[in-house]
């Protein structure tokens, strides 16, 4: 298994992770132009190298602080980017608190992930943050998919099933998205309380 390390930033899984910042500017450009199915592509890849450097980081290396902050950092800008967009397009069925909710979660937790560290503890993700992860990508994977169909009348009928599972899971990771926040924030008040005496403790 590979161990935590101090490494240059230029490695594989950094440079993975990095890829998909390039990656999010091609999808954003694709949503603005309506190429659904050349969007659902390019977002297909961009969770493949999400899951290649995860993959790459632990059983061959090197597992490194900047990777542990750089994987959701671009996770971040990817799938928040894409709420963004999707949001100012009608048929995506998204509302402005829908994405607020997404967003201001991101935010939340970045926040106090940098607190949490800068007191020397780790503050990583969990299998509840991991599975808002996933039910974010696959609701965009479900908006860009609905939206690539609705272009191609042979298979429009594929709607009428598939357009009620995307609302479902819609609703399911907007409650998974708050689920992981409360978690998190019940989380960071306990690493602070136990900083918080250890500092008590630490003093003549």
């Amino acid at each position: 298994m590979a161990v935590l390390s101090q490494h240059p930033l230029w490695n594989i899984p950094n440079l993975l992770s990095l890829s998909r910042l390039p990656l999010a500017i091609g999808l954003f450009i694709c949503i603005s132009y309506e190429c659904w199915g050349l969007a659902l592509a390019v977002f297909g890849v961009a969770m493949f190298t999400d899951w290649l450097d995860g993959w790459w980081a632990r059983t061959i290396g090197p597992l490194t602080a900047i990777g542990r902050n750089l994987d959701p950092l671009t996770d971040k800008v990817l799938i928040g980017g894409a709420f963004i967009y999707l949001l100012l397009v009608p048929r995506a069925g998204l509302t402005p608190g829908m994405v607020t909710v997404i967003i201001g979660r991101e935010l939340l937790i970045t926040g106090l992930r940098g607190i949490i560290e800068a007191t020397g503890q780790t503050f990583g993700a969990d299998w509840f943050g991991k599975l808002k992860t996933v039910l974010q990508s696959a609701v965009i994977i479900g908006i860009l998919l609905i939206l690539w169909l609705r272009t191609r009348p042979e298979m429009i009928e594929w709607l009428t099933w598939l357009e009620p599972v995307q609302r479902l899971l819609l609703y399911c990771m907007l409650a998974a998205t708050v689920g992981s926040a409360v978690q998190y924030v019940i989380k960071a008040v306990k690493l602070l309380n136990a900083s918080g005496r250890s500092e008590l403790g630490a003093r003549p």
